[in-house]
């Protein structure tokens, strides 16, 4: 048994200062593979951060996503933008997000889990306060509102920081259940903005400004509650993580030695399968409430539209758990005919030539598509350190010099993986409502349904056949 004393604890003969490990510090000495640490000291700290880290980045979520939902008000107040023009600002922010996701996969982990939280958390006031003015204004021109758009995708980025900074913190059994909690829960803020916007949008005791008229129903609302409310929000969170979070300081890494991902075959592989799950959750998340406005008008889309993104979040928790359980790579293949499958039924139920569609169909077979993009979105994540994992300990004695150098290489590569797959991931959130703005909705589901198949050939070939050269 550890012995443990006022400062510092002592664990299999190694002694800890412990005062690096209460909230606010930075971290020297972390070693999750311990058990006996583990138990004592990491367990913890690392639940600490992790769930400092959830209500962050789902908020996070809400800013990148308020587009989606916002769009579909703007006619009814009198913004003169095309049907065009609407599916655009609800994609512009998936194209931003996206790329500051480059940049936040390998900033994260240079900086820390505390310091990157805090500052990434606070900075999304900006747009936000600036979308609450302009949209009071139905003269604000669509490139205005685009830039404001943009702005908002900043928020997508911090998921990538945030799933790359978590994974430092778990041991491998764990790994799988954290990051499907982190990224699950954070992704709940895609719902938790298509749920509360429509309510708080009516409230007039919470409007900052005037009101404005819904020229289709004839009441009053105040779609800058919209942007207002989250402002409050983001500054309590960001004070929560910088008080309450830890920098690990074993996990700062520089871009010059995070860039042999770049290298490595599996990145590109893993990347191709997690733009087709969490691609097809953000890109769906994205255009959906659009796709219900245009396609089917007689129905509600603050009523159906959180549905989804709700269900997807959840089942991605779920997917990394049982992705632990069974192996990442099955799970994989079973979300990816459930995907195919669940937009070949979306295809059947739509409107099709003097045929008025299904909606009943229609949502339950999305809401299906939600739900396996979300199981792939957890089993995904949990491949890719079982991959990195078993590249760079094979033929290693645990224990050994040589094993602790290749186990702290497999952490840094496998965390700017997931932060680079995910940031790759997330120009789903910009292609699909573009293709959808752009093209035939059927034919871009086919083309969905084309691009699912070969993530299940490319996830069979390399990790679930017998003999595959990285089994996950």
């Amino acid at each position: 048994m550890p012995a443990v004393h006022e400062a510092t604890t002592t664990v299999a003969g190694r002694s800890y200062d412990l005062a690096q490990y209460r909230p606010g510090r930075d971290i020297t000495d972390w070693e999750p593979e311990n058990e006996l640490f583990w138990n004592s000291v990491g367990k913890r700290v690392a639940r600490r951060n992790l769930w400092i880290a959830v209500p962050a980045l789902l908020v996070a979520f809400v800013v990148w996503q308020v587009w989606s939902v916002t769009a579909t008000n703007l006619a009814d107040v009198g913004f003169s933008f095309t049907t065009s023009q609407l599916f655009w600002l609800t994609a512009i922010p998936g194209l931003t997000g996206g790329t500051a996701r480059m940049i936040y996969t390998f900033l994260g982990p240079r900086i820390g889990q505390r310091t990157f939280t805090a500052l990434s958390t606070v900075v999304l006031i900006v747009p936000l306060i600036w979308l609450g003015y302009a949209i009071q204004d139905t003269a604000t021109s669509f490139t205005t509102m685009a830039t404001i758009a943009a702005l908002c995708g900043i928020g997508g980025a911090n998921f990538s920081s945030s799933l790359a900074n978590i994974g430092f913190f778990f041991p491998k059994s764990e790994k799988g259940n954290a990051t499907g909690i982190n990224g699950g829960l954070g992704n709940l803020g895609v719902s938790v903005v298509q749920l509360l916007t429509p309510i708080v949008i009516t409230s007039s005791v919470i409007a900052i400004g005037s009101g404005q008229a819904n020229t289709r129903t004839g009441e009053t609302v105040y779609l800058q509650n919209a942007a207002f409310v989250w402002v409050p929000v983001l500054l309590v969170l960001a004070a929560v993580a910088w008080f309450g979070q830890n920098n690990l300081k074993t996990a700062s890494t520089s871009f010059a030695q995070q860039k042999v991902i770049f290298r490595r075959k599996h990145t590109w592989v893993m990347t191709w399968l997690y733009v087709g799950t969490f691609g097809s959750f953000i890109g769906f998340a994205a255009a959906l409430p659009m796709l219900i406005k245009t396609t089917f008008p007689a129905y509600s889309v603050a009523t159906y539209a959180w549905m989804g993104p709700a269900l997807g979040a959840l089942a991605r928790w779920a997917g990394g758990w049982i992705a632990d359980k069974l192996g990442g790579a099955r799970v994989t293949i079973l979300s990816f005919i459930g995907m195919a499958a669940s937009i070949i039924g979306v295809i059947n139920f739509l409107p099709s030539g003097g045929d008025g569609g299904n909606f009943v169909g229609f949502f339950a077979c999305f809401l299906a598509a939600f739900f396996f993009s979300g199981i792939g979105n957890g089993s995904t994540f949990r491949q890719i350190p079982v991959i990195f994992r078993t590249k760079h300990l094979k033929g290693l004695t645990k224990g050994t010099p040589e094993y602790t150098k290749a186990l702290r290489q497999t952490e840094m590569e496998a965390g700017a993986v997931t932060g680079f797959t995910a940031a790759v991931a997330a120009y789903g959130f910009f292609f699909i409502p573009a293709l959808f703005a752009n093209f035939a909705v059927t034919s871009a589901m086919w083309g969905f349904v084309a691009f699912y198949v070969t993530c299940i050939g490319v996830t069979w070939w390399y990790y679930a056949r017998e003999g595959a050269e990285s089994p996950s």
